[in-house]
């Protein structure tokens, strides 16, 4: 519940953001969380840190793109790097299962 709680502040708080920021972290929003991990824990805490960053570039006068430069979607794969993804489980079962066939005949 707290989850919860904490995810609609945030959006709350993205609806308070100038325009063009808005606009550049809902779209940031659905991309990363196409992505979340486990009970989504560790994605509610990059997408506050995501928040706290446009709100205090927004602050000091940044245009959006200054702070994200043009390869939106890098900048958006970059900021979940060490975040916890659905692929991690996969991509870890994937190597699991193939050293457990193949690693024997090494």
């Amino acid at each position: 519940m707290d989850d919860k709680k904490e995810y609609r502040e945030q959006m709350e708080r993205a609806e308070a953001l100038p325009e063009e920021y808005r606009a550049v972290f809902n779209k940031i929003h659905r991309h990363i969380w196409s992505f979340a991990g486990g009970d989504g824990s560790g994605m509610l805490e990059t997408q506050k840190e995501l928040l706290e960053l446009f709100e205090e570039s927004a602050a000091n006068g940044r245009n959006v793109l200054e702070v994200t430069g043009e390869d939106v979607v890098g900048f958006s794969d970059e900021f979940i790097r060490n975040t916890e993804k659905w692929t991690d489980k996969y991509r870890k079962n994937l190597n699991r299962d193939i050293m457990n066939k193949f690693r024997k005949e090494l």
